[in-house]
């Protein structure tokens, strides 16, 4: 049966999607520490400098900078010890000339200090007396106030997707809640006569469900909370009344089709039924991947993906986490992580598709290399084996072997 739909390049076709979308973005309060990888709804600054007092950053002494100038270890300075400063307390006394005081690493330098002197450069004379064999210079060896942050200084902008290093900035400034976008629900239907459980053993022509777990993993990893609604077998009546429960109960939906034409009509036709505007795009400028549906249903986008499993995870990146990210108000979503590396052997293409290719990491000789690992798409684990993917562009002959080449890391 000929396939009757327009591809259209990918950038275009998530454009018509994310075109149709409303910029009304649901929030929640949330608790910091459990805001990883949410989206920030706020803008925030910072309410305190940090650190909020002078620290050493070495084991050593605080000083007067002026009374170790011109220090050697032929002609040292000689300073007093006047005490110690207790980790997490204050030194109750000022540093005077020819004076030190002893700190530690994170310590607060007493008043009077604009310097430590590592500990490695003095030597003990007695109890209370201490040669300095180098000289240092104001402000070294110890952070000052608002060297990390300054009070009132801009953080994050709304839109921010918070990562371990922003929770912790964040709880060292003390902010303990933060207002975020909430967690979109997104429904994923698996259809076809022939897939299972994967608990169940499959029967002759009977494949286990591998869509929808990897789909739901890449939700979850995109900020969403998947609902797995099962296994819909082929037909309009089944397919049209799981698609409606699933969609009025979550926020956008996914439905994992089949292979054949006229199971991908069958998905189409059902979103055409679920709301206005409909499909907006049937077919992709993409390999693998091509028969990708995108659709809106009553301002609730509805993604037909593909049967097979890596044309399914390669349309999921490409259109589901960018849609999961901007309707979380992520204007700019982070891309993958990219590294660059050289392709061990030529890729043919055909102008006017996106090829995407699977490839594992190698390091040969002190440079990296990507080798393809080439199976067709109904093949899981030619992604399992992978590490990464590259793309050949849209207007591409192919990539040369040799060729230096983006990898996108899974």
């Amino acid at each position: 049966m000929p396939e009757m739909f327009k591809v259209l390049p990918p950038g275009e076709a998530l454009k018509a999607l994310l075109d149709h979308l409303g910029p009304e973005v649901r929030s929640e309060d949330l608790a910091t520490a459990e805001a990883l990888d949410r989206t920030l709804c706020e803008k925030l600054t910072a309410p305190s400098s940090l650190p909020s007092f002078p620290r050493s950053t070495m084991d050593g002494y605080a000083v007067r900078a002026e009374d170790t100038f011109g220090a050697t270890e032929s002609l040292p300075a000689y300073l007093s010890v006047i005490g110690e400063v207790p980790m997490g307390r204050i030194f109750e006394g000022v540093v005077g000339p020819a004076q030190a005081v002893v700190v530690y690493t994170g310590g607060m330098i007493p008043p009077g200090a604009d310097a430590v002197v590592m500990v490695e450069r003095t030597q003990k004379l007695d109890e209370a007396n201490i040669e300095v064999l180098r000289a240092v210079a104001p402000g070294e060896n110890m952070i000052q106030v608002g060297e990390d942050v300054k009070e009132g200084e801009s953080l994050f902008d709304a839109g921010h997707i918070l990562r371990p290093q922003d929770l912790g900035g964040l709880m060292a400034l003390g902010i303990t809640r933060v207002r975020v976008a909430a967690a979109l629900r997104a429904a994923i239907l698996s259809t076809g006569d022939e897939v299972v459980s994967p608990e169940q053993i499959p029967g002759p022509g009977q494949i286990r469900d591998v869509n929808s777990y990897a789909i739901a993993g890449l939700i979850a990893r995109s900020g969403g909370i998947p609902l797995l609604q099962g296994i819909i077998k082929d037909t309009y009546e089944s397919l049209l009344s799981a698609a409606r429960s699933a969609l009025n109960a979550s926020d956008l939906l996914v439905i994992s089709a089949g292979s054949s034409v006229s199971t991908r009509d069958l998905t189409a036709d059902v979103i055409n039924a679920l709301g206005k505007p409909g499909v907006l795009v049937h077919g992709v400028a993409v390999r693998p991947g091509k028969p990708t549906i995108l659709g809106v249903c009553n301002g609730k986008p509805a993604i037909g993906l593909p049967g097979n499993p890596v044309s399914a995870m390669v349309v999921a990146g490409l259109f589901l986490t960018p849609l999961l990210r901007r309707m979380q108000g992520a204007e700019n979503p982070p891309a993958r992580g990219r590294i660059t590396a050289r392709l061990t052997h030529n890729i043919s293409s055909v102008p006017g598709r996106e090829d995407y290719i699977q490839v594992r990491l190698e390091e040969r000789e002190g440079d990296l290399w990507a080798e393809p690992v080439f199976g067709k798409s109904n093949l899981i684990y030619t992604m399992v084996k992978a590490e990464g993917m590259i793309c050949v562009p849209l207007d591409s002959n192919g990539l040369h072997k040799g060729e230096l080449v983006a990898v996108e890391l899974f």
